[in-house]
């Protein structure tokens, strides 16, 4: 097939960044659980199906002394992102077109392999190779992160995608496929009485499908190959080729019901001894349709639990900020997502507080841990299972890598080139932290621009006022301090 006809050539797959995928998430997850991962600052990246870089460039961008290859079936996107890394400057990435199939050891070995959005949407054979390769190209400490979708979740999926299939028969513009196939679900739904168990389940299909772009859709729903796996046919896949699963990029919420000693207690009874058995019947508790795996090399000891010992090799950092509790002598943390804990626990208060204090910036063991002593709190023993905590709430993110974002709002700011570059062209830009931002406000994105380190504030504040006449000078002002903090805490500033 000629490779204008590849459908990510006829239809650009918007880009993102994908937090799980960076080589720190994945660092610290294979710390974790007792491997010794290459050091994030000098790692080798590989990205399969990268499309035009909006994952990988930006990682390459933030880690200066690391390598990063990507590849993709389809001209047009591996043309955008060359575009992008020449724009940039970059001497530490590649992309280019190549066949999954004809890629092999002329690339070199890796320490960590990303394969996002790919392994449910390829003939299984493909997908086979996706961990072949993985095998084949890892360092042994390597780890590759494989996101697909999962049963039994995703049977819904399937029976909503026949059904659009069914009613884009002979329709050959992408959009207006999507278009009918969305008029054939707002059909259903309509058809069936309210509050009816199908109709809801419908309905928050729908919901999430018309959330996306029409593009996106396009891809996800309209393409030739959908298969989602049972989690431990996954496993089972991955073990025939030398693999071995080691977990998931983040920790399950407090509400996953692994927690649950009710169920846990019989799990381990049917399942003695074998934690992939166990995992699989927590998913159908779960009913759950997306998982993104971690993989390394077989053979290599694999911890379930967590090595005290490792924490002190950890950054810690919290994006929380501190009011009153609800319950007399207690402080509550609020993180910008919403989610909200409250404690009177002085090490807790005294590590969450301290923390914030330098977001986006994290402290090593050695910098928190004279602080906490104040206060009677040590991370080994207890205090380590109580970080534990802390992290599967989301209230404190470890690191393996120092995030290269400034201390400081400086006298004049300098945001990172990448998120300017991303700036010119959407209303997305990724941070150094490899989250997102949005810049849907015009005076946000105009800031942004800006930012090139040439600028005082006396100086932003004028260039702002002249790019927007119409807007009262006072106003301007009065939003340009609030953004630059937003942009700081966004981790969008360089050192």
């Amino acid at each position: 097939m000629p490779a204008a006809q590849e459908p990510h050539d006829v239809v650009a797959y918007p880009g993102y960044s994908y937090p799980n995928t960076h080589p720190d998430r994945l660092a610290v997850m294979g710390m974790l659980h007792g491997l010794t991962p290459a050091p994030v600052e000098r790692c080798r990246v590989l990205e399969v199906a990268c499309g035009d870089g909006s994952n990988l460039v930006p990682m390459a961008y933030a880690i200066p002394s690391g390598e990063f290859v990507g590849f993709d079936l389809a001209h047009e996107p591996v043309k955008r992102g060359q575009e992008r890394i020449r724009e940039l400057g970059l001497t530490n990435a590649r992309i280019f077109q190549s066949n999954l199939l004809e890629v092999g050891t002329e690339l070199g070995e890796f320490d960590y392999i990303i394969a996002h959005g790919f392994y449910s949407w390829v003939p299984p054979q493909v997908a086979d190779h996706i961990l072949a390769l993985c095998e084949k190209l890892l360092t042994p400490q390597g780890i590759a992160f494989v996101s697909y979708c999962a049963l039994p979740g995703s049977y819904l999926r399937l029976m909503l995608r026949d059904m659009m299939l069914f009613r884009a028969q002979g329709i050959q513009d992408p959009k207006q496929q999507v278009l009918a196939g969305f008029d054939s679900m707002h059909f259903l739904v309509a058809a069936r009485p309210e509050g009816d168990p199908h109709r809801v389940l419908i309905e928050e299909q729908l919901k999430r499908m018309e959330s996306h772009s029409l593009a996106a859709t396009y891809h996800d729903e309209f393409c030739a190959d959908y298969h989602p796996v049972h989690f431990i046919d996954f496993v089972h896949r991955a073990e025939k080729h030398g693999l071995q699963y080691l977990g998931e990029p983040v920790l399950p919420p407090p509400p996953d019901p692994g927690y649950r000693a009710d169920l846990r207690a019989p799990l381990e009874s049917a399942y003695s001894g074998d934690t992939l058995q166990q995992e699989q019947m927590l998913d159908f508790i779960r009913i759950r349709s997306y998982r993104e795996s971690l993989l390394c090399k077989a053979g290599l000891p694999v911890r379930s639990d967590f090595a005290v010992e490792r924490f002190r090799e950890f950054l810690l950092a919290s994006q929380s900020s501190s009011e009153p509790g609800k319950e007399p002598g207690s402080t509550a943390f609020v993180l910008p997502g919403g989610i909200r804990m409250e404690s009177n626990h002085p090490g807790v208060v005294r590590l969450l507080e301290e923390l914030s204090k330098v977001w986006p910036r994290a402290m090593s063991f050695s910098e928190i841990a004279p602080r906490l002593a104040e206060v009677g709190l040590s991370l080994d023993g207890d205090g380590a299972a109580l970080l534990i905590r802390l992290t599967v709430s989301k209230m404190v993110e470890l690191r393996a890598w120092r995030v290269p974002v400034a201390d400081a709002i400086s006298d004049r700011p300098r945001a990172s080139a990448c998120s300017r570059q991303e700036g010119r062209q959407g209303t997305i830009a990724t941070t150094l932290l490899h989250s997102t931002i949005n810049l849907e406000d015009p005076k946000v994105r105009s800031l942004l621009q800006l930012l090139d380190g040439t600028r005082n504030r006396m100086e932003l504040l004028g260039a702002m006022v002249s790019e927007f006449p119409a807007v009262p000078p006072a106003e301007i002002e009065e939003g340009l301090d609030p953004n630059l903090r937003m942009l700081y805490a966004a981790g969008v500033l360089e050192a």
